[in-house]
């Protein structure tokens, strides 16, 4: 790719704690992201993925190293800067969906239209994830797909420029996961943002451009594949 990265890492690392207790959750990362690719990130437990999605959505900062958002750095030392960062430009999809149970499908989303600067409406948020017409259930009344697919209709409507999900079929079963990994390929199709999925779930890097893999806190191969697949033809 020769466009401007979305995101440039240059020597990242992260430390947590000193001395002989410190644990090196990332050393030395290098690493362009673009918009508009779908990226896995694969690797075991402790290996510096959760890390890395964390640093790049602006939940956590680095030890060392610096990094560039839309050619300009990011200002990771500011807390103010980086809320607006967050607000502005960053979706997140976790494990478990985070939806407020006391609140409809389009009142959970509304949280996010309401401070976001050009967001969809709920509804057209939730049609896009074919949710339409279950805008006034609760999450109750949902499946735990239809729950995912709220979680990233809610994340989708600020219209963020990268989408960064963490294990987001981690709690379902083949089919339900299926469904939401098409929503997030749609998502991905429809604004062009960039779309990284960390995951231990290996068949889940066919889905990719580029795949990821993770081990001791470094990146130990960086790999594209030829052809795309289809969630439908994964396998888990």
């Amino acid at each position: 790719m020769t466009a401007q990265p979305l995101f440039s890492l240059r020597a990242i690392s992260k430390v947590y704690g000193v001395g002989a207790g410190a644990v090196h959750a990332l050393r030395g990362i290098d690493l362009d992201l673009h918009a508009g690719e779908v990226v896995v990130v694969l690797g075991p437990s402790g290996s510096g993925k959760s890390t890395l999605l964390n640093i790049l959505g602006g939940l956590d900062v680095p030890s060392a190293g610096s990094i560039a958002f839309a050619g300009e750095p990011l200002p990771v030392a500011d807390g103010r800067a980086m809320g607006e960062y967050r607000r502005r430009h960053v979706g997140f999809i976790f494990q478990f969906y985070n939806l407020i149970p006391s609140l409809t499908a389009h009142e959970n989303i509304e949280l996010v239209t309401d401070i976001a600067e050009t967001p969809m409406s709920p509804r057209q948020a939730l049609a896009e994830m074919g949710l339409a017409g279950r805008e006034g259930s609760f999450p109750a009344q949902l499946s735990g797909g239809e729950q995912q697919r709220v979680a990233i209709a809610r994340a989708l409507a600020k219209r963020p420029r990268v989408l960064l999900c963490d294990e987001p079929t981690g709690a379902l079963d083949l089919a339900t996961g299926i469904r939401v990994l098409e929503a997030l390929m749609q998502a991905n199709h429809t604004t062009g943002c960039l779309l990284l999925i960390v995951t231990h779930n290996a068949d889940m890097a066919r889905l990719a451009d580029r795949v990821i893999r993770f081990a001791d806190g470094g990146i130990r191969e960086i790999r594209s594949n030829a052809r795309r697949a289809t969630p439908a033809e994964l396998h888990w």
